[in-house]
């Protein structure tokens, strides 16, 4: 097992594509990070948040908006291979495909823990920076801001489990994004508003349960309940129902995609 998860890190840092994702991510976070600490603080129409409870909605953005970069990453170490034709020799070299899966889900662990670092450092550093130009005490003297940060990383870390997941039920490279896309950044936010608002608390328990809803209860702290009260897991809660979604989806890839001949 060592050998093959050693193998599939070697395959994700022979390209460039993960220092891309990964610069992009952080300045797009840093960016986010700042402009709603900015906005939150200077806008007279701002919701009723606690001041700790906004402080760690801004540090941990990363988590409410940006999961998607660990995500697509751990999606392309599988459909890369498919694109590529890389997954014939791959098999080759060791036929069980239960362990590759395993693998590949081991090899995107460090990953996503280096992904969730850049995310989450770069929200603080921005959204700090800001709260501070704007005489805002930043809070980070505060134990639960840092809690929150940490179960940030881990959270954005369990993104990529789930992207491995998701490319090993959906291998087509083009259709695993664009489904991840079109879920993350329309379909879930979209649900989240309007199932509260149609089944008031029974949807908004049925909401909690969405994979970025169970993204941000890891942290403690969520940027969408503080503009749409609802419904948040524990964080343990979170990440049982996270790790849950990139299990079952790893498991049905095992059964239909890593079942079928491949060549």
């Amino acid at each position: 097992m060592s050998t093959a998860v050693s193998t599939e890190m070697r395959k994700f840092f022979s390209t460039r594509l993960w220092w891309v994702l990964l610069l992009v991510m952080a300045g797009y976070m840093a960016f986010l990070a700042a402009v709603l600490a900015f906005s939150l603080v200077e806008s007279p129409e701002q919701p009723t948040v606690e001041p700790l409870d906004l402080v760690r909605s801004i540090y941990t953005v990363a988590t409410s908006l940006g999961y998607v970069f660990p995500a697509i990453v751990g999606t392309l170490a599988v459909t890369s291979e498919f694109r590529h034709r890389t997954i014939v020799p791959t098999l080759l070299a060791d036929p069980s495909r239960t362990r590759l899966i395993t693998a590949k889900m081991i090899a995107a662990a460090p990953i996503g823990v280096l992904f969730g670092l850049a995310g989450t450092v770069a929200c603080i550093g921005a959204g700090a920076g800001m709260l501070a130009a704007l005489d805002v005490d930043p809070m980070l003297g505060e134990p639960e801001v840092w809690r929150s940060a940490a179960l940030s990383v881990v959270a954005l870390t369990v993104w990529a489990l789930v992207g491995v997941g998701l490319g090993t039920a959906l291998p087509n490279q083009v259709a695993s994004i664009v489904t991840l896309l079109a879920f993350t950044q329309f379909v879930e936010p979209i649900a989240r508003m309007a199932l509260p608002a149609l089944l008031d608390d029974a949807g908004a328990r049925v909401a909690s349960y969405l994979p970025g809803a169970a993204g941000e209860a890891m942290t403690g702290a969520s940027l969408f309940n503080a503009f749409a009260p609802g419904g948040i897991l524990e964080w343990w809660q979170g990440a049982l129902v996270l790790v849950g979604y990139g299990l079952l989806f790893a498991v049905v890839g095992r059964l239909t995609t890593f079942r079928r001949d491949i060549g």
